[in-house]
């Protein structure tokens, strides 16, 4: 490989206080980052720093500004939906490892002083906070009553209910520690114990050696019957699905030579982590995978250009304080070429909240009110364009025709600017799968219209 153009992560938060999910809707109660949680994220941020920001690394993103950021180059978007404020604040604190302050940050006045930001230098640096009311991309399983009957389901289902009776004589014997709460495979017992186990002294002293381990492989196997599928465009896998229009405008964006950015950070929670692997059938290679992710894990999306100039992608993975380790998607045992993944996970992705009103069978809640008539939510097509009112609702620009207009002429400009660097001719070269459909083959809209960033 010739070089890195840019790189697109997904983090996931840190340590934090102990919540409740429903075991049903998975609606959450309050939690917030703990200090050895923002420790986590800082060191997260240090570590990512090292591997992308340093001139002296393999993976250093060519003609980015590593000390002081220009906002241009750098996306960063949180999550505020169930776990709120502690994933937001896991991504000021990774911005913190990862653009530390800096006396570089001043600035000359016309008085010949020279002033630098507060902290040494500190970098104030923009974070867009996804709500849950106003786009479905970071938490698409939120209020979805088709993912509810698909958890349901899972609940009531042979295998479950083996592995329930599996479990049972662990459940008993952990249910003094416990202290009230339901000890049933269904309500998920791991993340009391795990939380209480690293803050509480007397309780870790006092827990089973192997209760914390065991409960470990529970919630593994709990966490990946609730958030996979067998078809990778199942409501299984709408935490995945929802999520991926915004990786792949994000990747499109960093391979445009005209688009400055080249760094796109997403802090989210575990379960589009565990869906994207389902869809992307990491799993069956990686098995170790199928669980719940670490406090602090990264998923990376890398964009490199091979001496023929053709822009690959390289999928990395960093559990919790492990180094990162290459995985491959779709069966690939090497790097994916950048068309066919976005053409693959286009294939399953939830373009806009109309869609995802039709494939959750919502009518009322987050915007779907404004979508189609009720009756015709879950008989739609797949392929149906959203209804006007609801992309009001979400996409709201481009409602009135003098915004369409502009909108329409600009990227018509970005496509003569941007298109000559990703979808130059070119040979995709397909690793032990029939060849797909290229840009040669079908129509590619520049930039495509996914819905919010």
């Amino acid at each position: 490989m010739a070089g890195i153009l840019g790189v697109v992560i997904l983090a996931l938060y840190g340590d934090r206080t102990p919540y409740y999910q429903n075991p049903i809707t998975y609606e959450q109660s309050y939690t917030k980052l703990t200090p050895l949680g923002q420790a986590q994220q800082l060191q997260l941020g240090s570590y990512l720093r090292s591997e992308y920001l340093n001139p002296g690394s393999p993976s250093f993103i060519s003609g980015v500004h590593a000390d002081v950021i220009d906002d241009r180059q750098l996306l960063v978007r949180a999550d505020n939906g169930g776990e709120g404020g502690a994933i937001v604040d896991s991504a000021v604190a990774l911005l913190q490892g990862l653009f530390p302050p800096t006396p570089r940050s001043r600035t000359n006045l016309a008085n010949g002083s020279t002033v630098i930001g507060p902290m040494g230098g500190y970098q104030y640096i923009p974070i867009e906070s996804v709500e849950p009311e106003q786009s479905i991309q970071l938490e698409g399983w939120s209020s979805c009553p088709n993912f509810e009957k698909h958890v349901r389901a899972f609940y009531d289902s042979a295998d479950f209910k083996m592995k329930s009776r599996e479990a049972a004589p662990f459940l008993n014997a952990v249910k003094p520690y416990l202290y009230g709460i339901p000890n049933t495979l269904e309500n998920m017992i791991y993340d009391y114990l795990h939380t209480n186990y690293i803050h509480n002294e007397t309780y870790a002293f006092r827990l089973p050696p192997t209760f914390l381990q065991q409960a470990q492989a529970w919630v593994d196997y709990h966490e990946h019957g609730i958030f996979t599928g067998k078809n990778a465009d199942g409501i299984g896998n709408i935490a995945g699905r929802t999520i991926l229009p915004s990786v792949i405008s994000s990747l499109e964006r960093v391979a445009n030579v005209a688009d400055p950015l080249s760094l796109v950070v997403q802090e989210i929670s575990y379960k589009p982590i565990i869906s994207l692997f389902n869809i992307t059938d990491v799993t069956e290679r990686f098995p170790d995978l199928q669980g719940l992710p670490t406090y602090a894990s990264a998923l990376a999306f890398e964009l490199r250009n091979n001496e023929e100039g053709e822009t690959y992608i390289r999928t990395r993975f960093k559990n919790g304080t492990d180094g990162f380790e290459t995985i491959h998607l779709f069966g690939h045992k090497d790097d994916i070429a950048l068309n066919e993944l976005l053409y693959r996970l286009d294939l399953t992705a939830v373009r806009d909240t109309a869609q995802w009103c039709r494939e959750c069978g919502q009518r009322t809640e987050r915007g779907c009110n404004l979508c189609r008539p009720n009756a015709d939510i879950e008989i739609q097509d797949a392929g149906e364009s959203p209804n006007e009112n609801c992309a009001a609702r979400f996409f709201g620009f481009m409602t009135s025709p003098y915004a369409r207009v502009v909108a329409i002429a600009a990227f018509a400009g970005l496509a003569l600017l941007g298109a000559a660097k990703l979808y130059r001719t070119r040979r995709v070269r397909l690793a032990g799968y029939d060849p797909l459909p290229t840009t040669n083959t079908i129509q590619v809209l520049w930039p495509p219209v996914y819905g919010t960033m």
